[in-house]
Parts: structure tokens; sequence; C-alpha cells
């Protein structure tokens, strides 16, 4: 996706992606439903599981995970809110999955190994850092983890009703969605998806939702949404199925973005510039195609070429921390200007924990700068906040501790170094 981000871990298992639009757009069509639900829309984060399962749950609090393949069998709008909604329903009736620890500040990573009780390492260091998890964890998260009551069905069902008619959104998404679901119900267990294992499917659940199809509101999705849900699931199908993406044919935005990514994941990156520059010409003013048009240059060695469309990406969306440290790392990369561009970086990214305060990969990349700006004590006071953000006491201990030496003391910087000593204690052989 442009521009999906993913790390690597020790073992092959569950990965989560990250990519600005998607999370932008699911925010956006999901805001009415958590301001029905009482929730601060803030709050509630969005994680994207790559797994050819389809699957959703909350954990960790106030967080949503959806799987690559429940996005991409929607057809619509309506049927991806549907399920949100219900997942929403969850978080409102209190009916979380939760590791043995606070989990509030915790990265995503960090959230999941809790949960799961597997160790989980990042490598690679990708713009919007993702998570993998230990073999394994994708059949632990079905048996140990996601295995939901009949009655909390029924009741996030009803949650989830509520809050589409009360944002004035329909259900008949969210109807069609689980009609698609039942007719998994013959087929023995082995083979049908995780979602209906997790999310045990009645009649009583459908014959609900048929009710407040035909007694309910009819609502409406507004204009644009469903074009946002044809570009998710072009961008998702491109970067994960190339191939598949390729073969569809029609002029549409959303299909010719989906084969942009295509082309790009196939290391077509002349294909991928000219199927993207019409878009951009269309679409002057789109953050996310200048964000995609950066990835391809980047990925293909230009950096100083990528630097001005991540900086144009910026510039369209302020707001949106992960294209910051997409532009931050091109600016680490650049040989041109170097100490401007490491200022830069660092500005970018402190920018950045507005939004990616759970993020490890803006730690690491700050950790970098600061080091080839010559501040060590800074440097080393990153990567013990990316350790914390990872769970890696016993590093961000020592990291701490070793930048307390070089920080000046009376600083903001010196006394967080002190606070992350006292958090987590100065002999806890345990971590």
């Amino acid at each position: 996706m442009g521009c999906i981000g993913v790390a690597q871990a020790e073992a092959a298992g569950i990965t989560i992606l990250r990519d600005a639009e998607t999370e932008h757009d699911l925010r956006v069509m999901a805001t009415p439903i958590f301001k029905q639900a009482g929730l601060v829309p803030s709050n509630v984060q969005f994680f994207i599981v790559e797994s050819d399962e389809m699957n959703s749950f909350v954990a960790g609090g106030q967080n949503i995970f959806l799987y690559t393949n429940l996005i991409l069998a929607t057809s619509n709008a309506a049927e991806l809110l549907g399920v949100v909604a219900h997942e929403t329903g969850h978080i409102a009736d209190g009916h979380l999955f939760r590791g043995t620890q606070d989990e509030k500040h915790l990265s995503a990573e960090a959230i999941l190994a809790a949960l799961l009780g597997v160790a989980v390492g990042i490598a690679g260091h990708s713009p919007d850092a993702g998570i993998a998890i230990g073999s394994g964890g994708n059949s632990m998260l079905t048996r140990n983890f996601l295995q939901y009551r009949r009655t909390l069905e029924g009741s996030a069902d009803r949650a989830g009703i509520r809050f589409l008619q009360g944002a004035g959104l329909p259900v008949t998404g969210f109807l069609s969605f689980m009609k698609k679901l039942q007719a998994q119900e013959l087929l023995p267990e082995s083979e049908q998806s995780a979602y209906l294992q997790t999310h045990p499917l009645t009649q009583d659940r459908i014959d609900a939702l048929q009710q407040a199809v035909d007694t309910g509101p009819r609502g409406a999705i507004p204009p644009g949404w469903n074009e946002m849900h044809a570009r998710m699931v072009a961008k998702l199908r491109g970067y994960l199925y190339p191939n598949r993406e390729l073969a569809i044919h029609d002029s549409s935005i959303a299909t010719r973005y989906g084969h942009a990514v295509a082309w790009l994941r196939d290391d077509q990156e002349k294909k991928a510039l000219e199927t993207l520059q019409p878009l951009l010409k269309a679409e002057p003013k789109n953050p996310f195609f200048y964000e995609l048009k950066g990835q391809i240059l980047y990925e293909n060695g230009h950096i100083e070429k990528s630097i001005p469309p991540y900086a144009e990406a910026v510039r369209l969306a302020p707001w949106s921390g992960l294209i910051r440290i997409e532009y931050a790392e091109a600016l680490l990369q650049s040989h041109k200007d170097v100490k401007k561009r490491l200022a830069e970086a660092v500005r970018q990214l402190n920018l950045s924990l507005e939004s990616e305060k759970r993020n490890p990969a803006s730690r690491y990349l700050l950790a970098i700068a600061y080091g080839r700006l010559g501040d060590i004590g800074q440097s080393r006071l990153e990567l013990a906040e990316k350790a914390l953000l990872e769970n890696k006491k016993g590093f961000a201990r020592r990291e701490a501790a070793l930048a307390k030496i070089d920080l000046k003391k009376g600083t903001p910087a010196y006394q967080r170094a002190l606070d992350i000593l006292d958090l987590l204690g100065h002999t806890d052989k345990k971590s």
C-alpha cells in the first residue's frame, strides 16, 4: 500500500501493516459510531493484521484489530462499518481482551505480546514499522483469546445496530456481511473462517439484524465513503496480491491506484510512476498520491528525488505522523545539506510523536538522527524510549542510565532519563 510498512520478526507469524490513508479513512468512517458509543474517537486505534484468515477483534483497551482478508471480503463501506460497529459494541460493553499489565503506553507489538505471551522482535525498521509474532500466533489467537460467548455476540450486535442507527448509517451492510458468513456454517469447522469460530453466528443474530433493517431507519452512507472503501481495498489487494489486482481492468481511480501499488510490489518502478502520474494530475491535493510517489522513488534508490513528494505529502496532511516518519527517513538517507536535513528530520520526528506515541520507529529514527548530530545522550534516551514501547525493560534501563551520564542535569531530557530509571527500578533481574 502506499505507504504500507511492515517489520519482520524472528519467526513467521502475524504481521501488522501500517498505512496512513487506510487508518485515516477508517477513522473518518468510524468516528460517528465511536461518538454514538460515548467513546473519544482519538482514543480508539485501528490495527490492520495481515492474514489470509478473515477475523477481527478488540484487545488491550480501545484497539480494534481488522484482518486484511476481512477488509477484502467486504463489498462496500456499509459492510465494513457493520464489523466496526460490532467491535465497538464489544468495547462499549467492556468485552475487552487484556494482558497482564497496563498496556496504555505500549506499542501494538507489546500489546499483542502481552496478550499472547510470546516474544516479539522488530527488525528492518521500515518507515511505518509493523510487527510479527512467533509461529503459531494465529491459532493461539483463535483458540485461547478470541473465543467469544454467544451472549456477548448478541449484546455487541445490539449495541452496533444502535450506534449505526444513531449515526444515521445503514444496518444493511452489517446484515449482508453476516449473510455471507452464514453460508459457511454448513462447512466443516476446519474450513470455516476464523471470524465464525471467534464470533459464533446464530439465526437469532441474523433475525435481529433483519428486523433492524425492516423496521428501523434506513440510514445512508455519506458521499465519498464508498470511494474511500474502494481505494482501501484496491491498495490492500495491490500490496498483498499484485497479480490479482493487475487482472482487474477498469478506469476507476481506485483500480488505477491499486495498479500503481501492484507495480511497485512487482519492482516495476517505471510502470508504477506512469500509472500514478495521471492520478496526481486528477487530484493534485491528494497527500496519499504524493506519499506513494515518494515511496516508489525511495524504495528504488532515488532518495533525493523522493524528498520533494514526501515534503508535499506532509504539507497536505500535517496531521499524519506516519507520513512525517517516512519523510524523516528519506531526509536521514540524504547526502545533501546533511546538517540541515538532520535537523529537519528531528523536527519531523518530534512532530510525528503527537499522533504516533506508540510507534517505535519514531524513537529509533530519532536515535539515529541525534547520534549523527553528536548528541549521544539524547540518542541513548530515544533508544530507551523505544525499548519501553517494546517492553524490553532491561535494555531500556541500560540506555537510560547511559543517557543520564551524557545529558545535562536539570534539563527535561535528563529528568526523563531519571523517570525511566525510577519507573523500571535499577536492579530488576527478571527483565
